[in-house]
């Protein structure tokens, strides 16, 4: 088997390259044998490695997951703000936008943007006196997870972190709210951008729309 690996930051520091290649006999590896096979080539990483975390074919690797011939796999020490994991967080209270900036603040962060949702009194034409938000909850912060870990690799040294209100919200309430940091605006712009896009497309939140009337509809599913 064939395996093209890459090292960031301090990763690529102690294993004294930015990419090479792995060849072996094995099918597949587990993450802690392969983390043990870089080891093995460059001794100074060896006392390092329960700390990196390893990137497939351009997503974070599960836990389980295993590595297989002709992937591409990035070697990630800890982030600069010491976070292992972004915050992706559904909740029923109201959302707070300092404990979402926090998250991503961090000494070498010299931007930081944010993206609020907050609830209209119209949509489609039609008056709106409030919102009904409802997420298949763990599957909605698996998939923000993956939405921040997967904008953290295209973007090295951005980080993100995202909170999504379900329950029911007046006009005027937070239903979501997105943080990037980056050490130029430019970056931390696009990354904020990049992230609420993901999650309007695939996080598995509906809401339904409720008219001053007293009528409701889904979105994007009248019934």
């Amino acid at each position: 088997m064939a395996i093209k690996v890459r090292y960031y930051a301090a990763a690529r520091d102690l294993c004294g390259c930015s990419e090479e290649s792995f060849q072996g006999e094995a099918d597949r590896f587990s993450q802690a044998e392969f983390l043990s096979s870089i080891g093995a080539r460059h001794p100074g990483f060896q006392e390092h490695a329960g700390r990196m975390r390893l990137a497939v074919n351009g997503d974070f690797a599960a836990p389980d997951s295993v590595i297989r011939d002709g992937d591409e796999v990035v070697v990630l020490p800890p982030v600069a703000g010491g976070r292992n994991e972004p915050l992706a967080a559904i909740r029923r209270a109201p959302l707070s936008v300092e404990e979402v900036m926090d998250a991503v603040r961090h000494p070498g962060a010299g931007a930081v943007t944010v993206f609020t949702g907050v609830i209209r009194n119209h949509s489609n034409g039609k008056s709106v006196s409030r919102i009904e938000y409802e997420a298949y909850e763990e599957l909605a912060e698996k998939e923000m997870r993956r939405i921040l870990e997967r904008t953290m690799i295209e973007s090295p040294g951005v980080l993100v972190a995202a909170a999504h209100r379900v329950g029911t919200l007046a006009v005027g309430d937070i239903a979501v709210v997105v943080t990037a940091s980056a050490s130029h605006r430019a970056e931390a712009f696009q990354a904020c951008r990049t992230v609420i896009d993901r999650i309007k497309d695939t996080v598995p939140v509906w809401k339904k729309e409720w008219d001053t009337a007293g009528a409701a509809d889904w979105v994007n599913l009248e019934v």
